[in-house]
């Protein structure tokens, strides 16, 4: 038992002498860089609004002037951004991440994009030597913070075991899926089941009102019984307060289930979906959270 200390102990040190660089820092980046520093390691991140950068440089991370001397400086860069477009420009611009001689590198994507994305990113990363990992995340603002993300890991096996111990620590567990693009597969199915889910809540939760019973014992009833899980205690509060503070925005939640249609699924009920999403969306709702839905299917009932 002592030996396994030791080595244990061996492991966790030479992971934490690993340099680490962190491009995007928005409600879910933020947190993230705080739960690895917090771990031990160095970390030096790059936003493109510089201003965000600076309660992380006063927590004790570093800041890196451009891309290039980001990944230069460091072993491993994570990247968490809003869309496949901002993703790639970091990947591809004249002074980004694949712009220099980086030769046995690691980067993980750890936005929400297309499958065919990611497979693309994979290409590119090796032509130039550098290992790609697919790694989206299941999960909001506060998972994020409290270091129980689910992640979802596109990898080789070979690299999937060099991150994971920087997956520990952000998230409860990391489920190695497969190759790179299989991890945003998966990510966009969880994100229709949550579309499904909150779309369903709202207008159970509209319908019984509409019959006389008020939401607080109507989202009392789901929560008690087997229709309740874990989405539907996340949002009581908002509904029961009609606040949405965004925890995971109305916009990108559309952008995710576009991605899905785009990537094949064709099912009955993603098309409805789709567009119920989109019209929230264009009532103003984007920037809002997800559970903004009810918001806009009360406006439509009346």
């Amino acid at each position: 038992m002592y030996i396994v200390n030791i080595e244990s102990h061996l492991k966790l040190s030479i992971m934490n002498q690993l340099k680490l660089g962190w491009v995007g820092l928005g409600n879910m980046g933020n947190p993230m860089v705080l739960n690895l520093l917090n771990a031990g390691y160095e970390i030096t991140v790059f936003n493109r609004t510089r201003e965000k950068e600076k309660s992380l440089l006063s927590a004790g991370t570093k800041s890196a002037s451009n891309l290039a001397e980001l990944i230069k400086n460091c072993d491993v860069v994570f990247t968490m951004l809003s869309n496949d477009a901002a993703v790639k420009e970091v990947f591809e611009s004249s002074v980004g991440l694949l712009n220099a001689n980086n030769q046995g590198k690691t980067i993980i994507n750890m936005s929400t994009v297309s499958p065919e994305t990611s497979r693309y990113l994979h290409t590119i990363c090796k032509q130039h030597q550098v290992n790609f990992i697919d790694a989206p995340v299941s999960g909001s603002v506060k998972p994020a913070q409290d270091g129980t993300l689910v992640i979802l890991v596109g990898a080789s096996n070979e690299n999937f075991e060099l991150a994971k111990p920087l997956f520990d620590v952000l998230g409860k567990i990391a489920i190695h899926v497969g190759e790179p693009g299989i991890a945003s597969s998966a990510k966009l199915a969880i994100n229709y089941l949550l579309g499904l889910n909150l779309q369903g809540l709202a207008e159970t939760v509209l319908f019984a009102e509409k019959n006389g019973v008020s939401k607080e014992d109507m989202l009392n009833i789901i929560n008690q019984g087997a229709c309740g899980n874990g989405i539907t205690n996340i949002k009581t509060p908002s509904i029961i307060n009609n606040s949405f503070p965004a925890a995971f925005a109305l916009k990108h939640l559309v952008k995710d289930l576009r991605l899905a249609k785009e990537a094949g699924l064709d099912s009955p009920l993603i098309h409805p979906l789709y567009d119920s999403y989109v019209r929230a969306e264009k009532e103003g709702l984007g920037d809002q959270d997800v559970m903004a839905i009810i918001s806009s299917l009360h406006n439509k009932a009346d």
